[in-house]
Formats: structure tokens, C-alpha cells, sequence
């Protein structure tokens, strides 16, 4: 089965910054997307940012020209460096990709386990 991990979340100052990592694992798998989501107690998991296997991205408005979601292919990890972050950036930020794996080459969906943003003002 194919496995996410994320690293890097941490304590920061508004106006601070941080770099997120998201390490997959596993045999005979291809990542089509990878998205960067994020979740506040009690409210709704959003999406921050994606990027597919052709490098396309796409950011959350709330986002935009802050943070920069990358990828290194031979490290199989996937990064969001974030900027200039805000108070209201803190969350539990969660690794999410898809695509096909194992002998089988079937589909899968894989969540990390997350890792918390705290940005103080």
C-alpha cells in the first residue's frame, strides 16, 4: 500500500515562515495528484494547495502568493512552503494523494496523519 507522511509543522509568529513535507512510500505506485488540506477543530477540512504529476498547481484564494506547493520526484516528496503566515493559517495540515499502486496497479487514496501549524500574532 502506498503511505503519506507529513513533517515540518511547528510553532511560528505571524509573518514567519515554514516548509511542510509530505514523504510517500510504498512499491509500484504513481502519484496523479497530491493536495495540502487543513483543519481547525470543529470546522471543515479545506484544501490549500495541489499539484498533479504534470506539475499543475492550484492554491486555496486564502492562500495565493503566500504559499508554494512543489514536488521532488527522486525523494518522492512533496513540499508546501508557506510565507508571510497569518494567525488564522493555524491549523492541522494534512498530506493527501492519489493514484495507482500495487501489483495490481489499482487506485488508491492515502491521507498522512497530519502535522500542526500554530502562527501566533
Amino acid at each position: 500500500q502506498v503511505q503519506v507522511v507529513e513533517s515540518g509543522g511547528g510553532l511560528v509568529q505571524a509573518g514567519g515562515s515554514l516548509r511542510l513535507s509530505c514523504a510517500a512510500s510504498g512499491s509500484r505506485f504513481s502519484i496523479n495528484a497530491t493536495g495540502w488540506y487543513r483543519q481547525v477543530p470543529g470546522k471543515q477540512r479545506e484544501l490549500v494547495a495541489v499539484i498533479t504529476s504534470g506539475d499543475k498547481t492550484n492554491y486555496a484564494d486564502s492562500v495565493k502568493g503566500r504559499f508554494t506547493i512543489s514536488r521532488d520526484n527522486a525523494k518522492r516528496t512533496v513540499y508546501l512552503q508557506m510565507n508571510s503566515l497569518k494567525p488564522e493559517d493555524t491549523a492541522v495540515y494534512y498530506c493527501h494523494a492519489v493514484g495507482i499502486g500495487g501489483e495490481g496497479l489499482n487506485p488508491f487514496d492515502s491521507w498522512g496523519q497530519g502535522t500542526q501549524v500554530t502562527v501566533t500574532s
